[in-house]
C-alpha cells in the first residue's frame, strides 16, 4: 500500500550487494522509478461532512464456463483443484480484481512493472493472472513479446492480443517448461493466501528464468494500520483482520508474506534484489491529491473484498455460519467507510533477477 505525498523524502530502496550487469542497470530507467512511500499526511478537510461515504460500483464480465464451478453463500468458486483457493471467481470478484489492477497502475504512474527490464522481453509469464487484465495490457504494450498467463480459474476473456495465451494451471505444481521455454520476465501479483510454500515458488521462478532475467512481486500485506492511532477505533476491522490471519494460518497459506519476499529471493539466488514499500490509504484522507485518488479507489476495493474474504477464510476455514459472517461483514464495512479513520495498507514491490552468469 503505497502512496506519495508531501512528506519527507523516502529512503533509498534497499538492494543486495553488487550489480551483476551494470550495463543493463543503466538502461531503460523509465522503470525502477517507483519511490517508497512511508509517510502520509491527513487532509483535515476529508474528515468533514458526513461521517460515512456511500457505495460505488463498477461493471465487468469476463466469466467463462470452461470448467465446473461450485456455488456457496451466493458466490461462485472455481472447481479445478477445489479447496486450493478460498476466494470466489464470479463477476463481483472479477470487478474487484480489475479495480485492484487500476490501483496498481496508479501507484506505478501508469506502468505495469517497476523492474528495469532491458532489453525488451521476448517471453513473459504472468503467474496467477486472474482476469488476465495485466497480461492483456502487457501484451498490447509489447507486441513482439510472447505472453503467457496462468491461473486456477478460467475467467479470462476469449478475445485477446495474438501474442497472449492463457492456460489453466496451478502455480504450486511442478513447472514443465523446457529450457527453450524459459522466461525473460515473470510477474507475480497478489498471491497471498494462495501459496503454501513461497520458497519453492521462488526456486521454480529462478529455475525457469533466463540468465539475467527478472522476477517481480507486487504484493500487499493483509494488515490495516495507521500512524496516528485511529486504527485503535476500528474495532471491527481489527477483529476481522486477526480472524482472517488466523484462518490463513490454519489453511497453511499465509496472507502476510510480502515483507518476507526480499529475503526469500536472496535465499533463492536472485541478485540485484530491490524492495520498495508504499503505504496505500484506505479512503481519500491524505492531503496529497494523488494519494487521495488512490485512497478513494482502495477504499472501494477493500469494501468489495470484505465479503469474499470473510466467507472464504472465516466462514469456510473457521466454520462460521453465513449469518455470523454477514453480521461481521456489515460491521467491517461500516469501519472502512468512516472518514475519521486514517488507515492504510502496505504494498510491497520487490524485484530481482537471475544472475547473468547462471546457466539453464
Amino acid at each position: 500500500m503505497a502512496a506519495t505525498g508531501p512528506s519527507a523524502p523516502a529512503p533509498a530502496p534497499e538492494s543486495n550487494e553488487g550489480s551483476a550487469d551494470p550495463a543493463a542497470d543503466a538502461a531503460a530507467r523509465q522503470h525502477g522509478a517507483l519511490d517508497s512511500v512511508t509517510e502520509l499526511e491527513p487532509d483535515s478537510a476529508s474528515d468533514s461532512d458526513s461521517a460515512f461515504d456511500g457505495d460505488s460500483a463498477a461493471s465487468t464480465s469476463l466469466a467463462s464456463s470452461i470448467l465446473h464451478y461450485e456455488y456457496a453463500n451466493g458466490r461462485r468458486y472455481h472447481g479445478y483443484r477445489s479447496g486450493a483457493y478460498v476466494l470466489p471467481n464470479d463477476e463481483q470478484e472479477q470487478d474487484r480484481l480489475d479495480l485492484l489492477h487500476h490501483i496498481f497502475t496508479l501507484i506505478l504512474a501508469g506502468s505495469l512493472y517497476d523492474a528495469p527490464i532491458h532489453p525488451p522481453p521476448q517471453r513473459v509469464l504472468d503467474l496467477g493472472t486472474g482476469t488476465g487484465i495485466w497480461a492483456i495490457d502487457f501484451a498490447d504494450a509489447h507486441p513482439g513479446c510472447d505472453v503467457l498467463g496462468t491461473d486456477l480459474s478460467p475467467i479470462q476473456p476469449t478475445w485477446v492480443p495474438g501474442n497472449l495465451k492463457f492456460y489453466i494451471d496451478d502455480a504450486e505444481s511442478d513447472w514443465v517448461y523446457g529450457p527453450d521455454e524459459h522466461f525473460d520476465f515473470i510477474h507475480v501479483r497478489t498471491l497471498s493466501g494462495a501459496i503454501a510454500d513461497w520458497d519453492r515458488l521462488m526456486r521454480q521462478c529462478h529455475a525457469h528464468l533466463k540468465p539475467g532475467a527478472w522476477l517481480e512481486f507486487q504484493e500487499p500485506v493483509a494488515l490495516c494500520e495507521s500512524d496516528d492511532g485511529t486504527i485503535d477505533h476500528a474495532h471491527a476491522v481489527r477483529r476481522w483482520q486477526d480472524l482472517c490471519n488466523d484462518a490463513a494460518t490454519v489453511f497453511a497459506k499465509e496472507i502476510r508474506v510480502a515483507h518476507t519476499l526480499k529475503q526469500r529471493m536472496l535465499d533463492a539466488g536472485f541478485v540485484d534484489v530491490t524492495e520498495k514499500v508504499v503505504k496505500v490509504p484506505i479512503g481519500p484522507w491524505p492531503r496529497d491529491p494523488r494519494m487521495k485518488e488512490i485512497g478513494r479507489y482502495q477504499r472501494e476495493h477493500m469494501a468489495m473484498g470484505i465479503e469474499p474474504y470473510t466467507l472464504g477464510f472465516i466462514g469456510k476455514i473457521l466454520g462460521w455460519s453465513e449469518d455470523e459472517c454477514r453480521v461481521l461483514i456489515a460491521q467491517v464495512t461500516n469501519d472502512v467507510r468512516r472518514k475519521d479513520l486514517h488507515m492504510y495498507i502496505k504494498f510491497y514491490f520487490v524485484h530481482g533477477r537471475r544472475a547473468p552468469s547462471a546457466q539453464h
